[in-house]
């Protein structure tokens, strides 16, 4: 009869090492689980991300390169004119709808919490402020995102496995430069004009709740805006726009190049140019609040007066 070390019978988690000892019996419990196996996926993972992420770089770099390389040729009128119609007058109701239900809604939300210390007649400016700088930009991205970021993955995926991006190579046009270039402008374009739209909706939302439901002096709400908003914030919030509207026209564009073939990959495309948008949207966000926060800082000599 074979003998075990007496610590074999439970020691599945070290059976590589037991069995990596030449003489060592080895417990049949130990044999075929694979210690490093959850390790070694999430380093797949890892690897494959990066290997994702650099290829989405190089992607960037040509894109970008060839526009300014050759402004004119990437970026013709008669291209570029329906785009911006596309992202930005089709999408001015769902923008503006969506703003002006955020401005209802934190008002409605938080006159209770600030009537509670005796804030309410500030709430204009934390609202404003807050739509401005934050709220605005954050939901007219993801608008797009969702609405145009997906279609374009979806247009050049349903271009790649047709072939038609193959056929634009044999003519000697580049699709990268042709296709790619007027949608990532289009997106940097309209973004922040759609910012407007939603910033001013929302404002209008939280006016007309605090005002007319709530009985807040009008004065005193225009006055409190006046005071929490410096004028680089709407200026903040045009430029997170700008960036974000760039990300995602540069993501969708690149989900649609590396579309898997068939119905399912377009479908998968699509998908995958939104979620990849939203979490560069907030990445992004959160690198902008920091570097915003200290030029403002920087550029007043301390925080905005608020009271």
């Amino acid at each position: 009869m074979q003998h075990f070390p007496r610590a074999q019978p439970k020691c599945w988690a070290r059976g590589v090492f037991v069995a990596a000892i030449p003489g060592v019996p080895v417990h049949p419990c130990c044999i075929g689980v694979p210690l490093f196996a959850p390790v070694s996926a999430l380093g797949a993972r890892v690897h494959d991300a990066v290997g994702r992420f650099g290829l989405f770089v190089r992607f960037s770099g040509q894109a970008l390169g060839a526009v300014i390389r050759s402004p004119r040729a990437t970026l013709r009128w008669r291209e570029l004119a329906p785009l911006l119609l596309e992202v930005g007058t089709a999408s001015i109701p769902v923008v503006a709808l969506t703003g002006l239900m955020v401005g209802l809604i934190l008002s409605v939300e938080g006159y209770t919490q600030f009537a509670a210390i005796g804030a309410e007649r500030r709430m204009g400016g934390i609202i404003n402020a807050n739509v401005v700088k934050q709220i605005g930009p954050v939901l007219a991205a993801v608008m797009v995102a969702g609405r145009v970021g997906g279609a374009i993955a979806a247009e050049i995926g349903a271009m790649r496995i047709s072939e038609q991006l193959d056929a634009m190579r044999a003519a000697g046009a580049n699709p990268v430069a042709r296709l790619v270039g007027p949608r990532v402008v289009a997106c940097m374009v309209m973004t922040p004009v759609l910012t407007v739209y939603s910033d001013a909706l929302g404002a209008f939302g939280a006016w007309a709740v605090l005002t007319q439901v709530y009985s807040v002096p009008s004065t005193e709400y225009w006055h409190y805006t006046s005071l929490f908003l410096v004028t680089l914030d709407p200026l903040n919030g045009l430029l997170k726009a700008a960036c974000f509207g760039g990300a995602i026209g540069l993501i969708s564009c690149y989900k649609g190049f590396s579309c898997a073939p068939g119905a399912a990959g377009v479908g998968r495309a699509a998908t995958s140019a939104f979620v990849a948008s939203f979490v560069a949207i907030v990445a992004i966000n959160l690198f902008l609040v920091e570097f915003m926060n200290a030029l403002t800082v920087w550029i007043y000599g301390g925080l905005p007066r608020v009271l």
